[in-house]
């Protein structure tokens, strides 16, 4: 035994037992192990092997079925699409077959999320799943997903391959007279008329039907009509009825149980082999069993042979553009199908209503040719094709006339290129700009002039600027060139005319399109500020009407207009003028005598008289608790205590306090306050809500709804408008807590309600702002601990105990405690700390309903292990330059 597993088996015998039992355990499971290995592997090395070869691919060969499989295929191999078409290049594989993957993949891809019909895929699910059900909708929209980019080219190619197409032949039709009877043919034989009679007989091998009372009859290889007749010769017999020139009895024979036969198929076909058919089958239900011709077998004679003889050629182009059948036979039994490869195989590409692969007989014409494409569309030029021809083992290129499409003879390998129109026109002219009509006008034979053409858009628009207009001419060489035009005068017949040429663009300016836009503006006391349009004669009274008329606020005095400077050498920015108008908007002659100019801007001051009011609140022990306006710019607190009735028996005024406002108070706008006082007016007149109206109250609703309407439009553009600021940060901001202290609302104010009440108007009796608020609590009989004591908790008030008295009620300080910074906030909102002077501490009082806050010590944090390590080194290294320097 070895010296290390010797000291294990000393040390850990049950670790060594352990390793005992798990190789144990793997001898007898070594079979099922390499097992699981060869199979992985195995499996490995075929993905490897499918992707080792990807530099042999011809793209074009590949279906979309084929692309799919090696998509999942790689990612089984956890590549990508990119890194698919990177390990091609690598391979081998040609750029420009790179490419052609590349694209194929992402056409794929493309296709089948653009016929999905499942949109957005659900979360969770990984890349397989999703690419299955890419693939899996792009099957249901493809019917002919399997086939490749070039047997999708080949015409006739599809049609056998059309999942929605059924060659398969009914056999609910009547029996054809022509059916020639074989072994295994069910014959159904009825006798009516003057007798009655049914025969259910099978043919035999030997090709007869064994008649009850008549005897065996020769019918196979007879059609059904010449075995209907030796059948009514051998029931003649026994029904007389049925011969003779006036017969009472008849005799009808019909087809029971079909026979199937065996079809040979071969040569160049998708599935060749031997098919078992309905004996009602004909050519093209034996093609469409073998899946049709392959890409290299022939379309258009297509063989079969009955007794080593050839009976029918079929074309299946000519089912394809006609619809002619006629050599579409019914098939017998041992028939063979031959598809030989094909001779001639031309490609049409352009503007033709089918491109692809057309395969041509022997002596056909290009004409014959292009009837299969569907012939040429609305975009084609048809006077002349291009064919690329290989010719002596190298390329060539014919021009073909239309007049020589019934001569011209296509071959093998042609390409035959349809060309476009070209995209111009030959007799446009175009009118654009002020004119009745703007378009595109045909210039005749006669001729057409910038006159006649303005009439030919039925004149100009009252807006046309005539001192100038632009007749932009295209050039032979295809260059643009402008023409100047004076069209003022060739409309009045003082300027010369000018005759037009093809692609000539006359362009007729609006005198709006160059001129800045007039506008007026208007701020201050509306209901609508902003920016209006100019009108002419425009008096400030129309846009006051316009912004909604004067607020209640405002005055009809010093009126202000500021004006642009047109003159630069003054050095003024603006001219500023003052107007008064009528309280009640009439028409003044001073008003009249000074018409607004555009871009004036107009504003409405604010009466010096005018004050909205100002609420304050009293809460608590009042007689008379609420809202009180403030009647004067200097009312006080003790005044608004006197109008509330003065103080309960139940006051605790030493625990009052004021809250007031900060800066950073969001207050209302007035068009907010505005808007809310609309909405008050319209809610109690709402119908729906309230008790019904008269006509006075319902229009007055409806004109409240117009106005809130109309309010929130505004809102919405000016939303619309803002954008986001990005506002510097300091750093007190950084602190959310100490951040929001600074941005409060609203602020806590310590007062003194008693010497305020007894000394009115003093510095302590503070001066009222809208919106504060006065709290005059009931007699307080509570002291509250909280922050680092062992029991945070409430306890009556019980006067002339000290600070630590009510902190041992609270169970005393924690060890976090930071006692020397133990503070006190009184009722009213003011605070104390705890003074210390020459290590003793002074405690502030307690008063009824103080909260005593004992801080927490900050924590310090401890050094590292790497800090104290760092310091060491650091002291070392000083160390022994102090001893050098000293040596």
């Amino acid at each position: 035994m070895p010296i290390l597993e010797k000291f294990a088996y000393l040390f850990f015998p049950k670790f060594f037992n352990l390793k005992n039992i798990l190789i144990s355990k793997l001898i007898e499971n070594w079979k099922v192990c390499c097992l699981f290995i060869f199979s992985m592997m195995l499996s490995i090395l075929l993905q490897a092997q499918s992707l080792s070869d990807i530099q042999n691919l011809k793209v074009d060969n590949l279906s979309d079925a084929q692309l799919e499989q090696l998509i999942k295929r790689a990612e089984a191999n956890g590549l990508t699409t990119n890194q698919l078409v990177a390990l091609a290049r690598e391979k081998g594989m040609p750029a420009s077959e790179a490419n052609k993957l590349g694209q194929r993949i992402t056409d794929l891809r493309m296709s089948g999320q653009t016929n999905s019909t499942s949109g957005k895929m659900e979360g969770g699910r990984n890349l397989m799943d999703q690419e299955i059900d890419l693939f899996d909708s792009l099957r249901k929209s493809d019917p002919y997903y399997d086939l490749t980019p070039t047997q999708k080219k080949i015409f006739g190619f599809k049609l056998f391959h059309n999942r929605q197409l059924n060659f398969s032949p009914s056999l609910n039709l009547p029996t054809p007279l022509s059916y020639i009877v074989g072994s295994g043919d069910q014959l159904l034989i009825d006798v009516y008329g003057a007798s009655q009679q049914s025969y259910d007989l099978t043919v035999t091998p030997e090709g007869r039907i064994f008649v009850p009372n008549v005897g065996p009859v020769q019918v196979g290889g007879a059609s059904i009509e010449a075995a209907t007749g030796r059948i009514k010769n051998s029931l003649g017999r026994i029904y007389s009825g049925l011969n003779g020139a006036n017969p009472n009895t008849f005799l009808q024979v019909r087809l029971g149980n079909i026979r199937s036969i065996k079809v040979s198929m071969v040569g160049e076909l998708t599935k060749p082999g031997t098919y078992t058919l309905p004996s009602f089958a004909t050519v093209f239900n034996a093609l469409y069993a073998a899946g049709g011709p392959n890409e290299n077998g022939a379309f258009r004679n297509i063989q079969v042979y009955r007794n080593s003889k050839l009976v029918a050629a079929v074309d299946i182009y000519e089912f394809l553009s006609k619809g002619d059948q006629s050599a579409n036979i019914l098939l017998q039994d041992n028939d063979v199908i031959i598809v030989p490869p094909l001779q001639a195989r031309v490609e049409i590409t352009g503007p033709v209503r089918r491109e692809g692969l057309f395969e041509v007989k022997p002596n056909e014409a290009l004409m014959d040719l292009f009837v299969y494409t569907g012939g040429f569309t609305a975009q084609a030029y048809k006077d002349r094709v291009t064919v690329r021809r290989i010719e002596n083992n190298q390329r060539k290129v014919l021009d073909v006339s239309e007049t020589d499409f019934n001569t011209f003879t296509p071959k093998d390998g042609d390409e035959i290129l349809v060309g476009e129109a070209l995209d111009r026109f030959s007799n446009r002219v175009q009118v654009t700009g002020s004119v009745n009509r703007p378009g595109e006008f045909a210039l005749g034979e006669s001729g057409l002039t910038i006159k006649q053409l303005i009439e030919k858009a039925e004149g100009l628009r009252p807006e046309a600027f005539t001192n100038r207009a632009t007749l932009y001419r295209t050039s032979d060489d295809l260059t643009l060139a402008a023409v100047p035009l004076n069209l003022k005068g060739i409309i009045e017949g003082t300027a010369e005319d000018i005759i037009l040429k093809n692609e000539d663009l006359l362009f007729v300016p609006s005198r709006y399109d160059i001129q800045e836009e007039y506008y007026v503006k208007i701020s201050g006391e509306v209901n609508l500020p902003g920016t209006y349009p100019y009108a002419s004669s425009m008096t400030v009274g129309d846009l006051i009407l316009r912004a909604g008329g004067l607020l209640e606020s405002a005055t009809n005095s010093s009126i202000e207009i500021a004006r642009r400077v047109r003159d630069q050498q003054s050095g003024k920015i603006a001219e500023i003028t003052n107007l008064t108008i009528d309280p009640n908007l009439q028409l003044s002659a001073e008003e009249a005598n000074m018409p607004l100019s555009p871009f004036d801007h107009v504003f409405i001051r604010r009466s010096p008289g005018f004050e909205k009011e100002q609420l304050v609140t009293v809460r608590g022990e009042v007689r008379y608790p609420g809202e009180f306006v403030i009647s004067s710019s200097n009312e006080r607190i003790s005044d608004v205590i006197k109008r509330a009735g003065g103080l309960s028996n139940f006051a605790y005024p030493k625990g009052a306090n004021l809250i007031r406002r900060t800066i950073y108070y969001e207050e209302k706008s007035e068009e907010e306050i505005r808007e809310q006082r609309l909405k008050e007016i319209r809610d109690n007149l709402d119908p729906k809500l309230n008790r019904n109206t008269n006509e006075a109250e319902q229009i007055l609703f409806e004109r409240i709804e117009k106005k809130l309407v109309q309010i929130d439009e505004e809102k919405k553009k000016v939303r619309s408008q803002l954008f986001k600021v990005s506002v510097p940060t300091d750093s007190i901001s950084i602190d959310s807590a100490l951040n929001a202290s600074r941005y409060k609302q609203q602020d806590l104010v310590g007062i003194d309600l008693e010497y305020i009440m007894q000394h009115p108007g003093s510095e302590a009796d503070l001066i009222l702002y809208e919106g504060d608020i006065l709290q005059i609590p009931k007699q307080l009989q509570t002291v509250r601990m909280v922050g680092e004591v062992l029991l945070p908790t409430t306890t009556r008030f019980i006067g002339g105990k000290s600070l630590k008295d009510y902190i041992s009620k609270a169970g005393g300080f924690t060890e976090n405690a930071r006692k020397t910074k133990a503070y006190v906030i009184y009722a009213n909102g003011d605070a104390a700390q705890t003074r210390s002077f020459l290590g003793l501490k002074n405690y502030p009082s307690i008063e009824p309903g103080a909260e005593i806050v004992v801080p927490r010590k900050p924590i310090k944090e401890r050094m590292s292990a790497a800090s104290w390590i760092g310091i060491a080194s650091s002291l070392a290294t000083l160390g022994i330059l102090v001893e050098r320097l000293i040596n």
